[in-house]
């Protein structure tokens, strides 16, 4: 199992392996580095979102908990973010003037190592090159309407505004990703806790699916859904996403000046 990270250091960016004793600087990108030789303790460096992707697909609907009896979705349902809408590890999640109903969403989130086209499962699982936490902050009356407010056609504002898609801290090799303890915590409070064993879609059967209808490339980024109930969130919340090996991304949420 190895932790990858992404960082600032001075006015350089760069990658790096986490460990108990700080950070490695490498030389490169995730998939084609050499280590520098360089080390970094935590405290002097700002860690950044672990990874640049081109593009960021998102699952929703992908677990049971999320249903309480409903019925389930035939095929995995997936959306887009932008790549714009990304935040950093301890960066703020910004509450928007006109916002109204925010949430936050938990989810585990794979980095792709190979490119992709019409992928069986078996190579789907094995491009599978790391995971990482994420949070698809989501408004909701902009997702779903209300009598008074009609809905977006597209979700484009609702998950992929500015600062809805905090990613973070690192990047972890070597773990299940079918079987992982998803947390978020509001202030303390636990919110959500569950297991990915509760996806409906397993993760080959994500990426799969997806690939038949879009080439995925090394270091595209894929949420896959969140679990249970969620809460609205408030200016001067905290909000903090933990998973099982990978460790806490945690961020405020800040009113929009």
């Amino acid at each position: 199992m190895t932790k990858y990270v992404r960082f600032r250091v001075g006015s350089r960016v760069a990658y790096g392996i986490q460990d108990e004793n700080g950070i490695a600087e490498l030389e490169g990108d995730l998939f084609n580095h050499r280590p520098t030789g360089t080390r970094h303790k935590l405290e002097v460096v700002t860690l950044l979102c672990p990874c640049s992707p081109g593009k960021i697909l998102a699952v929703g609907r992908n677990f049971k908990t999320h249903f309480h009896g409903r019925p389930h979705p035939k095929r995995p349902e997936l959306f887009y973010k932008p790549v714009s809408c990304l935040q950093d590890p301890d960066g703020p999640i910004v509450y928007a003037k006109d916002a109204t109903d925010l949430h936050h969403e938990a989810e585990l989130v794979f980095v792709i190592g190979k490119r992709l086209h019409r992928a069986s499962k078996e190579e789907a699982r094995g491009a599978i090159w790391g995971l990482t936490c994420g949070n698809d902050v989501s408004e909701r009356v902009w997702q779903n309407g209300t009598e008074e407010v009609p809905k977006d056609v597209q979700w484009w504002r609702a998950k992929g505004s500015d600062t809805f898609g905090p990613l973070g801290p690192c990047i972890v090799t070597g773990l299940n990703p079918d079987n992982l303890r998803v947390m978020c915590r509001v202030n303390g409070e636990v919110i959500q806790d569950q297991s990915t064993a509760d996806f409906i879609f397993d993760s080959a059967t994500m990426v799969s699916f997806a690939s038949q209808y879009v080439t995925i490339e090394p270091g595209d980024i894929i949420f896959t859904g969140t679990p249970g109930n969620t809460r609205a969130l408030r200016p001067g919340d905290v909000v903090e996403v933990e998973i099982e090996g990978i460790g806490v991304l945690r961020n405020p949420v800040v009113a929009e000046t």
